[in-house]
């Protein structure tokens, strides 16, 4: 839940400006900024583009506070997002510092599970999130005078929702100051987006000249390959590992006592790349991610304690551009970060090693220049920084949407109608998050929040999450509940994706996050006793863990294919995925998956996908929480030329059993209708009487056109009951489709009286002079060719003219033969054959068949299928 906001501070002195500012480049924009505030009315709007290290973060809130735009004019206080909560509680203490005060007095932070503010606070670093709460909590945002939003570059989700939310607030609230802060220089798309709400025009923008010493840049691609199918190599981040521990005792060696900064894309390998340090290397190596606990995270981002000795920070992105790093002259930099990926085709989303952008590059760069000259060696060539996009892709573009959706809904735009956003969500994402809400009972018709939605909104956690809280907490007990969803919805990593040992390690207090995470569990408790619905049924409290996250992704609950390995698993929706090698979940029969993501090698078992966490289940437990997807179904099948059926009980994609059964009439027609819509009217077979009448045909409504029918293979399955009934009558009866033949029903579709001159029209077979009857090869339904009559020559000796078919339309195509049936000429003109190459053909073939004639005069001499002897 929101917690209230603290009551108004009393008058307070100004803040002293030079004093704050003394040493940073963006005091000189201070004035600019004061301008274009004050010149907006009582409440100013503005962009701040300034790069990192500028002092933007530390000077505009209490610029904001002195121009009486926050609590000290009795206007509420200065609110500041940042992105991190290690940020947001880094710029309060920094800020704090030197104005002098005790942190949580006059300048204050509030973060999930953390709070440092009194009545006296003026200004408030916050996260997105908690403001996000706090805005559907009070529309009007009464309680604050000035927002700042800060790193409005990085795109992050809930920062792009924040900008078009503050938009609209202000469209009501004139008073309301508002300044967006950039790093980069997309400042003018924030302008236009955040203008004045009376609609005059873009906000101004203050620049700011760079920071930035002297930057000398290297080059140290690897030998090996950065990325593989299962993400980061061991041999790339060795060689990150190695250029730092090199580049840094250089700097050392040369008289620079320096602190290092490296970026890796994330926790594991900020865990792989400081192990690798320590012990070889006589700096001190910390670890900086979200993994780890405030603790933890403030003594990196603080500077050397006194006295201490040189520095190695290894970090993934969250140090790159809302913080500042003392002591940071030297950057090493793996050119990778860790991003959302939405994957729709198998309803997964997480995090992707990918190539980070040319932006982010730069940033990183620029840490090691803030203070004095610095050096960045970049672990990649300059071919691949050229290739890398841009700017970071934002996050609306690819992450999974349904905690916007709900957002969104709580605020009354639904799908993000309506309200001024960067980008606008892809419409396929925010269709599925919303039918997600809707199938939760988060959203009514219209998409607007119910009253449950607006409760699960107050959940920090995925709605999904959320709603398993309050629909777990009778089955398994409020606290289990609690504990379960906090356990999911943290950023700690699960070892080995098995998340009942890292809900052990939690409570015994032996992971660093254990602290927060007991925090949650104490607020989600909260939420549950207030929030608690009809009971779902007792639970082994053994799988609590488990059935609380298929309460959540009923879609992931997933059981171990028989016979494919231990880790190996089929997801009722359908996907397959595989446990990490060396899983202590591994040969478990049911899992209930709470992250699943793309992967390939080892640890996705050759599956393609990898599950990241994941809590046993047993299978009462898994037909529970996900009961809406049991379905018990006749699965009828064609196939080998036989109708079967079986009796199959499915949760999802999964089989629970399956036992033969006799199909009724009605099931049997549908699955032999589906078999040849699949694979055709082979799966019954052509017979040699029924291909030849579907040639003849077929030759009769290419040349004559309507009323012939049409045989090609579409049109005649999409015509199946008008000249099939009775045989697939019999074929859904049992009847194999051996003891059917086609020729009779291709028939019924006979023209009348048309039908009559079929043989005329298109005979089975054609008489020859020597009284044979010789039957015609007609040309394949979908062939435009020829009917061929294979014949030997002698058999045709003295026929002049070529006989047509289709009244008179379509010559023949004689294949003439040899006495040992090898072609000698194709021809569709006799008359011209006998009289030219058939001089050639006899002089040839006289010698080889002596016993056959071969007479000087062809037009004469009598056609016979007979050699001389018997003649």
């Amino acid at each position: 839940m929101t917690s209230p906001p603290d009551p108004l501070p009393p008058a307070s002195a100004p803040f002293d400006l030079e004093a704050i500012g003394a040493g940073l480049v963006f005091a000189r924009s201070l004035g600019e900024l004061a301008d274009a505030l004050q010149a907006g009315g009582p409440g100013g709007v503005a962009v701040v583009q300034a790069p990192p290290g500028t002092g933007k973060t530390t000077l505009v809130p209490p610029l904001l506070a002195n121009l009486g735009l926050g609590a000290a004019a009795g206007r509420g206080r200065i609110l500041v997002t940042q992105p991190r909560r290690v940020a947001a509680r880094s710029a309060a203490r920094r800020l704090a510092a030197l104005d002098g005060s005790r942190l949580g007095d006059r300048v204050g932070y509030s973060v999930r599970g953390e709070r440092q503010t009194g009545p006296g606070t003026l200004i408030e670093f916050v996260t997105p999130g908690i403001l996000l709460n706090r805005l559907l909590a009070d529309p009007g945002l009464e309680t604050a005078g000035a927002v700042i939003v800060d790193e409005v570059h990085e795109r992050g989700l809930e920062t792009d929702l924040l900008l078009g939310m503050l938009h609209e607030v202000r469209q009501l609230r004139g008073d309301l100051a508002l300044v967006a802060m950039s790093a980069t220089l997309d400042a003018p798309r924030f302008a236009a987006l955040i203008g004045d709400a009376d609609g005059g025009g873009p906000a101004p923008v203050v620049d700011c000249p760079s920071a930035l010493h002297p930057l000398e840049a290297e080059w140290a691609p690897a030998a090996a390959a950065r990325l593989d199918e299962r993400g980061v190599t061991r041999g790339f981040l060795d060689h990150v590992a190695d250029t730092a521990a090199a580049a840094h005792a250089r700097d050392l060696a040369s008289g620079r006592d320096c602190d290092a900064l490296v970026f890796v894309p994330g926790a594991w390998e900020v865990s792989y790349v400081a192990g690798r340090l320590r012990g070889r290397q006589g700096a001190e190596v910390l670890e900086l991610h979200g993994q780890i606990g405030p603790a933890e995270q403030d003594r990196a981002v603080s500077g050397r304690a006194p006295g201490g000795g040189p520095r190695i920070i290894v970090s993934t992105s969250l140090a790159e551009s809302s913080l500042t790093v003392p002591g940071v002259r030297l950057v090493i930099d793996s050119g990778l970060s860790r991003e959302p990926r939405r994957d729709a085709g198998r309803g997964m989303s997480g995090l992707v090693n990918v190539s980070c952008s040319r932006a982010s590059a730069e940033q990183r760069a620029g840490r090691a220049a803030r203070q004095g000259p610095g050096r960045v060696v970049r672990c990649f060539d300059q071919k691949t920084f050229g290739a890398a996009p841009a700017h970071p892709t934002p996050e609306i573009a690819v992450a999974d949407l349904t905690g916007a959706a709900l957002i969104l809904a709580c605020w009354g735009s639904p799908g993000g109608r309506g309200l001024a956003l960067p980008d606008a969500p892809p419409q396929s994402a925010m269709d599925e998050a919303v039918e997600v809400l809707r199938e939760l009972g988060a959203v009514n018709a219209d998409g607007l929040a119910t009253d449950l939605g607006r409760a699960l909104s107050r959940v920090p956690a995925d709605p999904r999450l959320a709603r398993a809280l309050v629909d777990g907490a009778d089955a398994v007990g409020v606290r289990s509940a609690a504990e379960a969803v906090a356990l999911v919805a943290g950023d700690q990593r699960a070892p080995g994706a098995d998340l009942p040992r890292l809900l052990a390690a939690l409570r015994a207090g032996k992971d660093p996050a254990s602290r927060r995470w007991s925090d949650d569990v104490r607020r989600m408790e909260a939420i549950a006793r207030y929030e608690r619905p009809a009971a779902a049924g007792p639970v082994a409290a053994g799988v609590a863990p488990g059935f609380v996250v298929a309460l959540a992704f009923p879609d992931r609950v997933a059981r171990r294919v028989s016979g494919d390995g231990p880790e190996r698993y089929l997801l009722t929706s359908g996907t397959r995925a595989g446990l990490p090698a060396g899983s202590s979940l591994s040969g478990h029969e049911w899992l209930a998956v709470a992250d699943v993501s793309r992967a390939q090698g080892r640890d996705a078992a050759g599956t393609g996908a990898v599950i990241r966490s994941a809590a046993p289940l047993t299978a009462d437990a898994a037909e529970t929480a996900a009961r809406h997807l049991l379905s018990e179904t006749v699965e009828a099948r064609f196939s080998q030329g036989r109708v079967t059926a079986r009796k199959e009980r499915r949760l999802g994609a999964i089989v629970l059993a399956s036992t033969p059964v006799r199909p009724s009439a009605a099931e049997g027609r549908a699955a032999v209708s589906r078999a040849l819509e699949k694979d055709g009217l082979g799966g019954i077979g052509w017979s040699t009487a029924a291909d030849g009448l579907r040639r003849r045909l077929a030759l009769l409504r290419r040349e004559l056109g309507d009323p012939w029918p049409d045989v090609s293979e579409p049109a005649l399955l999409a015509s199946l009951e008008v000249w099939l009934a009775p045989e697939l009558e019999a074929l859904a009866g049992g009847v194999p489709a051996s003891g059917i033949d086609l020729e009779e029903p291709l028939r019924r579709l006979l023209p009348w009286p048309e039908a009559g001159r079929l043989s005329e029209l298109a005979p089975e077979r054609l008489e020859v002079p020597s009284g044979s009857r010789v039957k015609i090869d007609y040309p394949d339904v979908d062939d435009g060719g020829r009917p061929v009559v294979a014949v030997k020559l002698q058999e045709c000796f003295g026929w002049a003219e070529t006989p047509r078919l289709v009244g008179g339309r379509v010559p023949v195509l004689f294949h003439l033969l040899s006495p040992a049936r090898r072609p000698l000429a194709v021809t569709d003109d006799l008359a011209s054959f006998w009289s030219g190459p058939y001089a050639q053909v006899r002089s040839e073939m006289r010698g080889r068949y002596p016993r056959h004639p071969w007479p000087e005069d062809p037009w004469t001499a009598p056609a016979t299928a007979r050699t001389k002897v018997r003649g």
